[in-house]
């Protein structure tokens, strides 16, 4: 009976022991992507270029220079139209404010004057 009993404890404990136990390897594992500054593959072959020096020549080409000056344009003529519409609404404005007190003083004039009434 002890003999059984050490068998059955030395047979779990190998079971579990040697029982097939996930490990968080290359199945866990997240893939990682890697920035490098430059456009080429391989920094150091002919024709590698880094990323300051080709948005310099982009920046330098006539096509992005072009934009730059529509975009300049655009951007006046919108404060343009934006100064002449709050022009606009200020003359409006005084012109209301001058016809409420235009009509004011009508309103004050056509009061009829109370006669007094003397009581004699």
């Amino acid at each position: 009976m002890k003999n059984l009993l050490a068998a059955i404890f030395v047979f779990t404990i190998l079971f579990t022991a040697c029982s097939k136990k996930e490990s968080p390897g290359f199945g866990a594992e997240q893939e990682v992507r890697v920035r490098y500054d430059t456009t080429a593959v391989d920094s150091f072959s002919t024709g590698a270029v880094s990323v300051d020096i080709a948005r310099k020549i982009r920046m330098s080409s006539p096509q992005y220079l072009d934009s730059v000056k529509q975009a300049r344009k655009l951007q006046e003529e919108e404060n343009k139209l934006k100064a002449e519409l709050e022009k606009e609404t200020k003359a409006k404005h005084e012109e209301e404010k001058k016809k409420a007190e235009a009509e004011k003083k009508l309103k004050a004039a056509e009061k009829p004057v109370t006669p007094e009434i003397k009581s004699e």
